[in-house]
Formats: structure tokens, sequence, C-alpha cells
């Protein structure tokens, strides 16, 4: 019965997740609502040079080599990167997590675990590792940013929200992330 219930609690999360995605379309664009659009997984695919099936066959012989040697950081981290890449978050976050074990403080494992542990809908891990990550490494605007689009997106937050895209733009004036920001701080609700 126990097994049932932890079952009957993640399904609702994923719909919960589901439904809070279509909910909060309505004041942030569609495009915002993913640190990781699909259109970025696409180009990270393209970027790889690797079709579909190359990155099944790389996984498989990423697993195979993490499981002769469970220390290789390396290899833990590539291999949580294209679970990542294909869409398995449950295996990204466990591969991650293993890397974590070895390195820590990692910002960039940290701030991809946090993007696959929000992809499963669990927003305070997510948020939790996306703050780790910046506090390791302050100039980390990538974690900066996704905490702003868990506050803004997932949490409902959007005077945190606020702060925290106008914080990013304190130190970073001209990258992607910036741009994005703005586009975000134009999409939040006014302050009262």
């Amino acid at each position: 019965m126990r097994k049932e219930s932890a079952i009957i609690a993640v399904a609702a999360l994923i719909i919960g997740f589901l439904l809070g995605l279509l909910v909060g379309a309505r004041f942030i664009s569609a495009s915002a609502t993913a640190s990781v659009t699909q259109n970025q997984k696409e180009q990270q695919v393209a970027a790889s040079g690797l079709e579909p099936a190359e990155i099944t066959a790389r996984i498989k012989e990423l697993e195979l080599l993490v499981d002769k040697e469970p220390m290789n950081l390396r290899a833990l981290i590539e291999l949580g990167n294209k679970y990542f890449d294909s869409n398995q978050a449950q295996k990204a976050v466990q591969t991650y997590s293993k890397a974590l074990a070895i390195e820590p403080n990692n910002a960039n494992v940290l701030t991809d675990q946090g993007v696959m542990l929000r992809a499963l809908g669990f927003f305070d891990r997510a948020l939790a590792n996306f703050e780790k990550a910046n506090k390791v490494d302050p100039n980390h605007f990538q974690s900066l940013y996704n905490i702003g689009i868990v506050y803004a997106v997932d949490l409902k937050k959007p005077e945190k929200a606020r702060e925290v895209f106008e914080s990013l733009l304190k130190h970073d004036q001209t990258s992607s992330l910036a741009q994005q920001a703005r586009e975000m701080l134009k999409q939040l609700p006014a302050t009262k």
C-alpha cells in the first residue's frame, strides 16, 4: 500500500508540474518556462555532432566505463550530461549525485542537476542546487538565472524573481542570459 501511495504522489507531482506550466504561461511566455528549452536541448545534441542513436551508444559506453571506474569524475559528468541531453532526468540526477560526491562544489554539475530536479518537479531541491552553485561561484550567472526562473514560474514568487533578475543584471549586462533576464522582468507582474 505504501508503494502505491508513493507512485500516486509522484504522478500527482508530475501532473501538478504540467498544470503549473500551463497556468504559468498566462504571465510568462512559454519560451521562458524552462531554464533549458527543447530548442536548446536540440542545439546541444546538434552541437555534439551525434545522432540520437549515437547518443544512446555513447551512453552505453559511458555506463560501462563508470561501472569499471566509479570514481571517474569526467565520465560521470559526461554520462550525466548525456542523460540530460536525452531527457532522462532521473538518471541524470542520480549520476550527477555521484559526481557531486566526488566534487561537491562543482557549480556546473550543481546547476545541471538542479535543472533535472526542476524537470522532475522538485522545485525546492532545484532551488537549493542553484543557490549552492551561485554561492560556490558568484559569477555563475546560469545558476542565478535559474533561481529567478524557479521563483517566477514554479514557486509563483514574482517579487523574489525580480530581485534575482535585477541582481544578475547588476553583474552582467551583455550576455544572452542578461537579455533573457530583461525579458523575464518585462513579463513579471508589476510590483505593488
